[in-house]
């Protein structure tokens, strides 16, 4: 008799660490992320082509993000990357079907779930801790709720999402390959704010 297979994350075991942080800052892996990497050809105005930002839109059910920003809908969120890349995820849509969903005429869809993790940081001290390794200010006059950034934390390459105005609230996507370091340094980095 075959077993089942669990999904399992790089930051399973990893509550407990967590657990021992100030009042001030929490951590924590959120559960698995669908993710697909949108790319649209240029349509030789060095423009995106049409087409593939409308079927971003239908999967997430909202507009595709502006620069530096990123939209929630809700079954999809999308991130912008860059002139003509967005990432789009699900915690509700199997992979295989988000990228079956996005996919459009005049670029490409690729699954890259495996590729990333995704660590929550909330707390009053939640920006001081993102503070002492990134080089973006993230004040929320300048990082509002709704903004996004491809940045380093710490030295490991991340997305970076505001999740409110307050600069309590952040989603971080790092790849699954840095996601112990990861952890490791923003435990390190919230100590000092231990009370």
């Amino acid at each position: 008799m075959a077993e089942s297979l669990f999904r399992t994350g790089p930051l399973d075991g990893w509550a407990g660490r967590f657990a021992e942080l100030p009042d001030s800052v929490t951590i924590m892996a959120e559960p698995f992320h669908a993710m697909v990497d949108v790319r649209l050809a240029p349509d030789g105005t060095g423009r995106p082509a049409p087409g593939l930002p409308g079927s971003v839109a239908a999967a997430v059910g909202t507009t595709p993000p502006e620069p530096g920003t990123w939209t929630d809908g809700e079954q999809a969120a999308a991130i912008w990357l860059g002139p003509d890349e967005w990432l789009v995820t699900s915690p509700f849509t199997p992979p295989a079907e988000l990228e079956a969903a996005v996919r459009g005429p005049g670029g490409a869809a690729v699954d890259v779930s495996a590729q990333r993790t995704t660590i929550r940081l909330r707390g009053a001290h939640a920006r001081d801790v993102l503070e002492t390794g990134c080089a973006i200010d993230l004040h929320p006059r300048s990082f509002p709720a709704g903004a996004a950034a491809v940045t380093t934390l710490g030295q490991a390459g991340v997305v970076l999402l505001a999740l409110d105005g307050a600069g309590t609230d952040y989603r971080i996507l790092v790849r699954s390959s840095f996601a112990g370091y990861l952890a490791e340094w923003l435990i390190d980095a919230a100590t000092e704010f231990r009370t």
